[in-house]
C-alpha cells in the first residue's frame, strides 16, 4: 500500500474527522469565552473593585530606558486567561457530564432484558391441551 493510499484511509477514518471537527469548534468557542471574559465579564468586577482594568494589572520589573521597553510582569492579563480558562473547563465539565448521563440512560435501556408479552389465554389453553394430548400416548 503506498503512502498516499494509507494517507487516505487515514484522513478518511471517522474519527479523524470528528476531532477536526472538535478543534475548529473548540478555537471559536474559546474566542468566543475570550470576548466574553473581556468585554462582558471583567469590566463589572474591575468596576466593583475601583475601577481596575485588568489588561492593564503589571508590576514594572524594569523601567523602560531609551529604545528598549520596560520589563513587565502582566498578572491582570494571566488573571483574565484563568477565569477564560475556568469558564471552558467549565462548560466542557457540564457537556461531558450530560453526554455521560445520556450514555448510562443507554446502557441501562440495553442492559434491560425485554420480557416477552403473556401469551393468550386461549394459546396457554390450547398449550395445555396439547400437552395433556402428549401425555396421554
Amino acid at each position: 500500500m503506498s503512502m498516499w493510499q494509507e494517507f487516505k484511509d487515514f484522513i478518511a477514518r471517522g474519527n479523524v474527522v470528528d476531532m477536526a471537527v472538535g478543534i475548529i469548534i473548540g478555537g471559536a468557542f474559546g474566542k468566543v469565552v475570550s470576548s466574553f471574559v473581556n468585554d462582558i465579564l471583567m469590566p463589572p468586577i474591575g468596576l466593583l473593585l475601583g475601577g481596575v482594568d485588568f489588561s492593564n494589572l503589571a508590576i514594572t520589573l524594569k523601567a523602560a530606558s531609551g529604545d528598549n521597553p520596560a520589563v513587565l510582569l502582566r498578572y491582570g492579563a494571566f488573571i483574565q486567561t484563568l477565569v477564560d480558562f475556568l469558564i471552558i473547563a467549565l462548560a466542557i465539565f457540564v457537556m461531558i457530564k450530560g453526554i455521560n448521563a445520556l450514555k448510562r440512560e443507554e446502557e441501562a435501556k440495553e442492559a434491560e432484558p425485554e420480557t416477552p408479552p403473556a401469551p393468550d389465554p386461549e394459546v396457554v389453553l390450547l398449550e395445555e391441551i396439547r400437552d395433556l394430548l402428549k401425555q396421554q400416548r
